[in-house]
């Protein structure tokens, strides 16, 4: 019988393709009316590469995407801290992505209704409730634009992949609450500029307080000379400050933030020039949710952000949500549509998920940053004399392992769904 998925982003889409791979019928069921082109950059990351790889879209991928080479930290005044190639420049068997978010979904959209059917994904339908029956659970859709409802959809099992305001997840944790707020706050913008440390880097500058990311998104910019930047600023308060914490994906307002990094001009980039550049810019709360003691009840469970949203730190909420869709995949392959599946599943993804939560509370890699701030906030002469060594390397390797894309092991690992 057919798995119902209640999300069309990317996990949900993920999951989508790799149940068809394995030959289980599956429809998605979507908030929206329509899926169009929106939101900012993302990074997905080797393992998660590999996954999409055995979905047949490295190719599609590889025609809009830029392949990151390298990941720069720096300090606020620009000066670098520490480095390392990424991707297949490191001597992974699979590039890094760096890609507009929307560009990413569309793909995955395409690539399910191609594979599918154009009926696969019903848009406009939001998750109302479900029963369970003796054959898995009936679920109930509500068109809230239209007032109408689509009750009765039969399914073996029931796959919330509905995002970090998840419905399945509300359901199944009633007194949950709203997503958990840090205190910092995101500004996010796409500027089109010059290429800056070779056009194919991925830089972080500042400290845990204040902080600018930035990284090219699009190939097809990069072959006409120019760069599509996504970057994003982010401010730090008190956990106590009378922040709008009630707005989500609100327009930001540049007096807000851009002050702040008004003298943040390096040799190499010019931040307020780049962040004035943007045609316009969002703001976001950093906001994650504690980690469950549970995912599964009975026929259904959880999957990607609505399973473990984390803090954007370490490149790794769409790649975690593609791993779990493929290891869903592999355990209803072995014991088919059934709750004995999703025990297999939720036994592998959610302690790894929750310790890569925990670890992005703590800073995860960035942590480097901080450190620099706290022992030489007027700059240095040489690393060397502020980090050792050591530190470096277990900041980058400590967490690669961590979060499943140590390059060694990933390379040598068999696939998580293997073909046949």
């Amino acid at each position: 019988m057919t798995v119902l998925i209640a999300g069309a982003g990317i996990a949900g889409l993920t999951a989508a393709l790799s149940l068809h791979q394995v030959g289980v019928p599956c429809r998605v069921f979507e908030s929206v009316d329509r899926l169009e082109p929106l939101g900012v950059g993302i990074n997905v990351l080797p393992h998660a590469v590999r996954e999409l790889t055995e979905l047949g879209l490295q190719d599609r991928l590889a025609d809009t995407a830029i392949a990151t080479e390298a990941l720069v930290y720096h300090n606020k005044r620009g000066q670098r801290i520490w480095g390392e190639p990424r991707g297949l420049a490191a001597g992974y068997r699979w590039p890094q992505f760096s890609i507009h978010r929307s560009e990413l979904q569309m793909l995955l959209l395409e690539a399910v209704r191609d594979r599918l059917g154009a009926d696969a994904v019903v848009t406009g339908h939001h998750l109302a409730g479900w029963e369970t029956t003796a054959r898995g659970v009936r679920a109930s859709f509500v068109d809230r634009r239209r007032s109408t409802r689509l009750d009765g959809v039969e399914g073996s099992l029931l796959v919330g992949a509905d995002g970090i305001h998840s419905a399945v997840r509300g359901r199944l944790y009633p007194e949950e609450g709203p997503p958990i707020w840090n205190g910092a706050i995101l500004w996010r913008g796409v500027t089109c500029a010059a290429p800056f440390l070779g056009g194919r880097t991925m830089i972080m500058a500042g400290h845990e307080f204040q902080k600018f990311v930035a990284y090219p998104i699009s190939r097809r910019a990069a072959e006409g000379g120019a760069a599509m930047v996504n970057w994003i600023a982010e401010r730090k308060f008190a956990p106590d400050h009378g922040w709008r914490r009630e707005d989500w994906n609100r327009p930001g307002v540049l007096s807000d933030f851009l002050p702040q990094f008004a003298d943040w001009r390096f040799d190499w980039l010019d931040v307020p020039g780049l962040i004035r550049g943007a045609d316009g810019c969002f703001e976001y709360p950093m906001v994650d949710r504690d980690p469950l003691p549970r995912w599964s009840f009975g026929p259904v469970t959880l999957l990607g952000d609505a399973a473990h949203a984390m803090y954007p730190i370490g490149s790794n909420g769409a790649s975690q949500g593609i791993l779990d869709a493929r290891v869903l995949a592999r355990a209803i392959r072995t014991h088919g549509a059934t709750e004995a599946a999703l025990v297999e599943y939720e036994a592998e993804r959610r302690p790894a998920t929750a310790a890569i939560v925990l670890a992005n509370r703590r800073n995860g890699p960035e942590q480097v940053m901080q450190l620099v701030e706290e022992r030489a906030p007027e700059g240095f002469a040489r690393i060397e004399d502020v980090l050792s060594p050591a530190e470096l390397e277990e900041a980058a390797s400590g967490y690669k392992r961590l979060a499943g894309f140590d390059r060694d092991a990933l390379n040598a690992r068999p696939p998580i769904l293997a073909a046949g």
